[in-house]
């Protein structure tokens, strides 16, 4: 299709803006059709790792955890070891979080009774408590990014689904007109 020479500029520019309408439309709907194969492709590709990365740890969740006695795979097993980590813990500071426990406390002899120095003042040593707190803390974290990574990854293959979906759709009603 081209320039008719028997019919008016203004009719010749809309024709050539119609056809340059569907060439635009046609190469955006196989861009869409495309960007959402490789969404698609990267979202679960995201599920895959993350579970391959999750089962190869064998983690079973322990008894007192929401869902008990069960591999750690997913993103609610994910959510109920965090949870039991985190009732542990407390359970060991005696629900004290890392930042309500003291950084220092007073050293005990054998006796049971505080070591003071030379002037009569407590001699202080490291909380080995709140140790507890940081392997917890770095546990709960993993766990828990591992939960968003399976929230994104699903979010894009859902995305990429929709793409593709509004691509065919678009190629479609193109090719109709």
């Amino acid at each position: 299709m081209g320039v008719d020479k028997n019919i008016s500029p203004k009719t010749n520019t809309k024709i050539l803006y119609n056809i340059y309408m569907k060439k635009l439309i046609k190469v955006s709907s196989i861009l869409a059709i495309l960007l959402g194969i490789v969404l698609t492709i990267g979202g679960v590709w995201g599920i895959y790792f993350t579970y391959k990365n999750v089962a190869r740890e064998k983690i079973i969740t322990p008894a007192d955890a929401n869902i008990s006695g069960k591999p750690v795979l997913g993103p609610l097993t994910l959510r109920a070891q965090s949870d039991a980590i985190r009732k542990h813990t407390l359970l060991t500071t005696e629900d004290k979080t890392f930042a309500e426990m003291p950084r220092q406390i007073q050293e005990i002899g054998k006796d049971g009774k505080p070591i003071l120095d030379e002037k009569g003042d407590p001699i202080m040593t490291p909380n080995m408590a709140r140790d507890i707190w940081i392997t917890a803390t770095t546990l709960t974290t993993a766990l828990n990014l591992a939960i968003l990574v399976y929230a994104f990854s699903t979010l894009i293959t859902l995305f990429g689904i929709i793409l593709i979906w509004i691509g065919v759709i678009f190629y479609t009603l193109n090719n109709k007109l």
